[in-house]
């Protein structure tokens, strides 16, 4: 039997599987699975795309002499499921193929599974093991455990400020922002919008920087994009008009609280992450809420001395990336 030390490297191994499949199995969650005998590994895999096999699957077909899976332990990042979906059940096939211990990393919130997957293995005489490097297997999902926990999409805010604490000069409307990001720093920004389905800027946002929200610096889709605010009163020559960039529209009612009824909008949609780019009123009213997750700061050393003034960044986070349930991330990010 595998010591605890040895839980922990293959379960760290999962973990480095699982990440593969950040930019390709959205909404599902990224899992990876490994399968060791006698101290050996003998296959892995993890989910690569919604729709197609689960990491367990994956790790199962790559085993070359299956009368070893008898004699096996197989780890996963996350419960195996016990539904039928657009697959079987994991829990099923790992009954089937005699693996006699699992070892989990976290239980699954999604409520068709919820426990459900652990309990039917170990209603079958599997021996089952729970929480081993839970907290890194809960924060690889943050985004998908958010959703099914919180029923509202995991949300990122991001913004760049000067040194003096400022996101840009007060200027006119046809006057060009203040360049603050770094080529650099506009390469990650574009990379993160891959990151996420969905993408929200205030009104004032489009008619001041007309800006068009794709990914155009990175591979990978561009962002669904969100205007908060009546998109009707926008003239039809600007940039997110134009180009043929998918809209989601959104039952809101302006004389209501907007947030949350855009966080119950963008959950019955099935958009699990949301991008907020700006700007500084729109940020600052997420960081009044509870609807945010993360925030990345670009913080640059020049100076503008006087203009649009920043958010007021939070200080009850965490700056590492050590526990998940509750806690909120930022990220500073030095130009």
């Amino acid at each position: 039997m595998n010591t605890d030390i040895s839980d922990e490297q293959y379960m760290s191994r999962c973990l480095f599987l699982a990440s593969h499949g950040y930019r390709s199995c959205a909404p599902n969650p990224m899992v990876g699975a490994v399968i060791v005998c006698r101290g050996k590994i003998i296959g892995e895999g993890y989910h690569i795309r919604a729709g197609e096999p689960h990491a367990e699957v994956n790790a199962i077909n790559s085993v070359k002499d299956k009368t070893l899976l008898k004699d096996s332990t197989i780890y996963v990042s996350l419960e195996p499921c016990s539904h039928y979906g657009r697959t079987p059940p994991c829990s099923e096939l790992i009954i089937r193929m005699k693996i006699p211990r699992v070892v989990v990393g976290c239980q699954d919130p999604f409520p068709e599974v919820s426990g459900r997957g652990i309990k039917m293995l170990r209603a079958s005489g599997i021996e089952v093991k729970v929480g081993v490097l839970e907290k890194s297997c809960l924060y690889i999902n943050r985004r998908f455990i958010t959703f099914y926990t919180k029923h509202r999409p995991y949300v990122t805010l991001k913004w760049a400020q000067s040194a003096d604490g400022f996101i840009d000069r007060n200027r006119e409307m046809n006057e060009p922002a203040t360049v603050i990001s770094t080529k650099r720093s506009s390469l990650l920004s574009h990379k993160r919008r891959t990151e996420n389905q969905a993408i929200l800027v205030g009104k004032n946002t489009v008619l001041m920087d007309n800006p068009s929200l794709t990914a155009r610096l990175w591979y990978g889709r561009n962002p669904t994009p969100i205007v908060l605010g009546d998109k009707k009163t926008l003239p039809n020559h600007l940039t997110l008009l134009q180009e043929a960039l998918e809209s989601l529209p959104l039952p809101l009612f302006y004389n209501r609280e907007l947030l949350p009824q855009l966080m119950q909008s963008l959950y019955k949609k099935q958009i699990q992450t949301l991008l907020v780019e700006g700007g500084a009123k729109v940020h600052q009213s997420f960081l009044l809420t509870d609807y945010w997750d993360e925030v990345w700061i670009e913080l640059s050393p020049m100076l503008i001395h006087e203009g649009v003034v920043a958010p007021t960044s939070p200080t009850k986070v965490k700056k590492e990336y050590l526990s998940f349930m509750g806690t909120k991330y930022l990220h500073i990010i030095r130009l």
